[in-house]
């Protein structure tokens, strides 16, 4: 039986953003018993929208996204991916694939989130929330993708991405604020940084943060690499109204590959660059990104 962590609830105080509550939802995938949290803010019969974050960071990450979508009058939802933020984390790398991170993640949403939503990705947020969208369409009024991916034939979607994953690759206690500072332009404060160690009050609890980059396949034979193909396949034929919103100062997932779901998704209604932003836009330019998915949701455009 996997071992699973769960960070002592105290690491987290005064975290949570003053329009957000904490909620739990308990699961069961191949075997393993998960509480997965979420936060959840604004109007209860307001329209819902889902907000994923990636690696390695959490619900955390849209604390600045949040105000925004809550003042227009829309209910939010931000998961803890299962391995991170306050949510429940098998110690062993190995138990991480994509079908378990999958499982995790469709049976919380069917929980937290049963009707139709407006869904917002960001990284590993697409990895996992792109598959979930185009298996349950009718489940997804909206989509918006921010810095995010699929499946890369034959390499890394960029030089600085490959050497994040050597990096992760051969460190077992991973450096999370340090990497994190390492994709925003602006400078975090001692704070912010310790935010983002939060969850991870062992080198166990790490496992989630360590073993999602080495799960991003290079090859058709990779776990996940089928479907993540599919996924591609079915956005060339996608007419859900979809905007990309982009960092531009992103080296680690370059505009270029914004660019690319651009041109392969019929429904989209097109791609906005956020000038001075780099991978964690949330970070750099987090009340506008608010501002812009809250008008997309409400408005449509």
């Amino acid at each position: 039986m996997v071992e699973v962590h769960r960070t002592p609830a105290a690491r987290f105080d005064g975290l949570t953003p003053p329009e957000a509550l904490v909620g739990t939802t308990e699961v069961e995938v191949d075997g393993t018993a998960l509480r997965l949290t979420h936060l959840e803010a604004g109007a209860a019969d307001g329209h819902t929208v889902v907000l994923l974050h990636g690696e390695p960071t959490y619900s955390h990450l849209w604390r600045d996204v949040i105000p925004p979508l809550v003042d227009a009058g829309l209910r939010v939802l931000a998961p803890d991916l299962v391995g991170f933020g306050r949510s429940d984390k098998p110690t062993d790398v190995d138990w991480y694939s994509h079908e378990r991170l999958a499982a995790a993640l469709a049976a919380h949403l069917d929980v937290i989130a049963p009707d139709e939503v407006t869904l917002v990705v960001h990284d590993w947020g697409g990895l996992l929330g792109l598959p979930w969208a185009v298996e349950h369409p009718e489940r997804v009024a909206r989509l918006v993708m921010t810095d995010t991916g699929l499946y890369t034939p034959g390499g890394f979607p960029s030089q600085a991405w490959s050497r994040f994953r050597r990096f992760v690759e051969r460190t077992e206690d991973l450096p999370i604020s340090l990497l994190i500072d390492g994709g925003v332009t602006r400078e975090l404060s001692d704070d912010e940084k310790a935010a983002y160690e939060a969850p991870f009050d062992t080198v166990a609890s790490k496992a989630g943060a360590r073993a999602l980059p080495l799960l991003v396949p290079t090859s058709e034979n990779d776990d996940g690499a089928q479907r993540l193909t599919a996924t591609r396949v079915a956005l060339g034929e996608w007419r859900t109204p979809t905007l990309l919103l982009w960092g531009g100062a992103d080296t680690i997932l370059p505009s270029s590959i914004g660019e690319g779901f651009a041109q392969l998704i019929p429904g989209c209604v097109g791609l906005e660059l956020v000038e001075g932003a780099h991978h964690f836009l949330q970070e750099d330019a987090g009340v506008t990104l608010g501002q812009r998915i809250a008008r997309f949701a409400t408005e449509g455009w």
